[in-house]
C-alpha cells in the first residue's frame, strides 16, 4: 500500500463543499475547517504525516482496535477524535473516507442554512427524519 503524502491529504480535505485551510496555530499546522469549524489537523511537514479526525465514537474505538495507525486524538477529546499515522498501513480508501466522514459529522451540526449554502445532501432531510 502506498501513502497519502502531504499534498494528496491537503487536496482530500480541500476538495470538500466550502472546506477552507487555515493556520490558528501557526504555520506548521494545517486545520481544515468547513463553515468555521475543524474537521481534520495535520501537520503537514511531520514525518510521519499524521492527521487528526473527527469521528463517531462507537467506529473511533472501533478503527483504533483494527489498526495500530489509529489512536484518539493527540490533544483532542479522544470519543470523539481520532489521530491517524498517513504511513501506508492504514488503506488510503478508508483514510479519504474517515476525512469525509468527518466533515459530514462537522457539517451536521452546522445550521441548516450553511447546510443548503454547501449543497450537503443531508440538508434536504425533511426536519424530524
Amino acid at each position: 500500500m502506498t501513502a497519502l503524502t502531504a499534498a494528496s491529504l491537503r487536496d482530500a480535505c480541500l476538495e470538500l463543499n466550502g472546506a477552507e485551510e487555515t493556520f490558528p496555530f501557526g504555520p506548521e499546522t494545517s486545520v481544515f475547517k468547513v463553515g468555521g469549524r475543524m474537521f481534520a489537523l495535520s501537520a503537514l511537514d511531520a514525518r510521519p504525516l499524521s492527521v487528526s479526525l473527527k469521528c463517531d465514537p462507537g467506529l473511533a474505538v472501533s478503527l483504533r482496535g483494527s489498526y495500530p495507525e489509529i489512536t484518539g486524538g493527540w490533544h483532542l477529546n479522544k470519543r470523539h477524535w481520532n489521530s491517524v499515522r498517513l504511513d501506508g498501513s492504514v488503506p488510503e480508501r478508508l483514510v479519504r473516507e474517515m476525512i469525509e466522514d468527518s466533515y459530514d459529522l462537522v457539517v451536521a451540526k452546522l445550521p441548516r442554512a450553511i447546510q443548503l449554502r454547501l449543497d450537503w445532501p443531508g440538508a434536504a432531510r425533511p426536519a424530524g427524519s
